[in-house]
């Protein structure tokens, strides 16, 4: 298995040469064979064990196996006791989520100590275990690609061994390792798996974990047909603006498969309602859908995707003189003005005898009008937002500049022409939005 082991290295993972190593080792009998086999490699390592305290006096044994492991070989470690059942109750995460939260986040500290990558040693048999959970909660293709060997600096050397060659390795060369005893129970789902489902497959079908590598290969390989196409159908129907994403259904419904395009591009921002998200194509403006970091919104001919924010309408700036410069909530410059120039988006000039200090920055609210610049009276600002074609999300992120709550400028859009400049201004002022 040494060989094997090597030769998995130098094809897979060359960058590993002469980098500075982090071993997650439990102290079980996978981890423990990694340990050995990159030792024995003389590969520059450090060992990082995380006790959870969630079995007593057994964690606290597989500590000690770690420690005097490393210690005999000379190999520097890091331990680190977490208490897991409180996290995991503070947090509102089940004991297992808890510990993988609490170890990979542990892991990205002490990399960044001065180390390149973690090492753990999920094995051939996880793989298994993991497609099979997916498989029966549902998932898209990309669940039942199985556990990455590498995502971003966590690399898993050990996926292409199975649990059987792992062990006959450890009998072999006398390693010593911990059995955790909640293996042995089938409390957890996949202990069911472990000990039920995969040996009747393997009983079943004697080559089962060779036809299973060769079904994961056959579906990375679609996966990356999916990803190429997705590119190729986003570059035609997705626009790029600024934090949002605009997705144009025009043209996305030319495509017959829209929904697996719709899943492909939004399924990073953590939606979960997939069925909602493809009856906004048919929905009326104005409906969204939820995500906890996002929300998609139907605007007419389109789809906007944008960051979730609370709307606080009743937020409000103050600007306390002509000498101020605000940097919150956006950047606004004012000066005297020597001429009289005509109003453009970024910049407005007011007559300064007309407005009056302080002035302040706010949201829109139900009934506010102003007169529009280029027209004759009054329109509701509903009634602009609308004429515009402004989105919900547009509505919800447009800031006004007032004066006595009198709107002087929809920031950015339309100045008020009670306020503008006139043949008679004696004193100007220049109100700059900067970028």
């Amino acid at each position: 298995m040494l060989t094997k082991f090597q030769n998995n290295i130098e094809q897979n993972f060359p960058q590993l040469k002469d980098k500075k190593l982090l071993l997650a080792v439990s102290g079980g009998i996978d981890s423990m064979v990694l340990l050995d086999l990159f030792y024995k490699l003389r590969f520059d390592i450090c060992v990082v064990h995380c006790n959870f305290q969630l079995r007593g006096k057994e964690s606290d044994a597989d500590e000690m196996l770690v420690r005097e492991t490393c210690q005999d070989s000379y190999i520097p470690y890091f331990i680190e006791s977490f208490d897991t059942l409180e996290f995991a109750k503070e947090n509102k995460l089940s004991i297992q989520l808890a510990a993988r939260k609490l170890r990979y986040d542990w892991f990205q500290e002490i990399i960044s100590l001065g180390f390149d990558y973690v090492l753990t040693a999920h094995h051939l048999d996880d793989n298994v275990e993991t497609f099979l959970i997916n498989f029966t909660r549902g998932t898209g293709l990309e669940g039942l690609t199985g556990i990455p060997a590498q995502n971003g600096n966590i690399i898993r050397p050990l996926l292409p061994f199975s649990r059987e060659e792992i062990e006959n390795y450890a009998l072999e060369n006398k390693i010593q390792w911990r059995e955790d005893s909640s293996n042995a129970s089938d409390k957890y789902f996949r202990n069911k798996l472990r000990h039920n489902i995969v040996p009747t497959l393997k009983e079943l079908n004697t080559g089962f974990l060779d036809s299973f590598q060769n079904t994961l290969h056959h579906l990375h390989q679609a996966e990356s047909l999916v990803n190429d196409a997705s590119k190729l159908v986003y570059e035609k129907v997705v626009e790029v603006k600024e934090n949002q994403l605009e997705i144009h259904l025009k043209s996305l419904l030319e495509f017959q498969n829209y929904k697996a395009y719709l899943y492909q591009w939004l399924k990073e921002y953590g939606f979960s309602a997939w069925n909602d998200i493809y009856d906004l194509v048919e929905a009326q403006s104005g409906k969204q859908v939820f995500s906890e970091s996002h929300v998609l919104l139907k605007d007419r001919e389109k789809l906007i995707l944008s960051e979730r924010k609370e709307v606080n309408k009743s937020e409000v700036f103050i600007i306390e003189s002509i000498e101020s410069k605000v940097n919150i909530p956006l950047k606004l410059r004012f000066c005297k003005a020597v001429n009289i120039f005509e109003t453009v988006s970024n910049c407005i000039f007011v007559d300064e005898s007309k407005i009056k200090f302080p002035l302040t920055i706010r949201k829109w609210q139900e009934g506010d009008y102003f007169y529009p610049s280029g027209m004759n009276g009054k329109k509701k600002l509903s009634k602009y937002f609308k004429d515009e074609k402004y989105s919900l999300l547009d509505k919800e992120n447009q800031w006004l500049l007032c004066s006595e709550d009198q709107i002087v400028w929809v920031i950015g859009k339309r100045a008020d022409n009670r306020f503008i400049n006139r043949e008679t201004t004696q004193n100007s002022i220049k109100i700059v939005l900067e970028e």
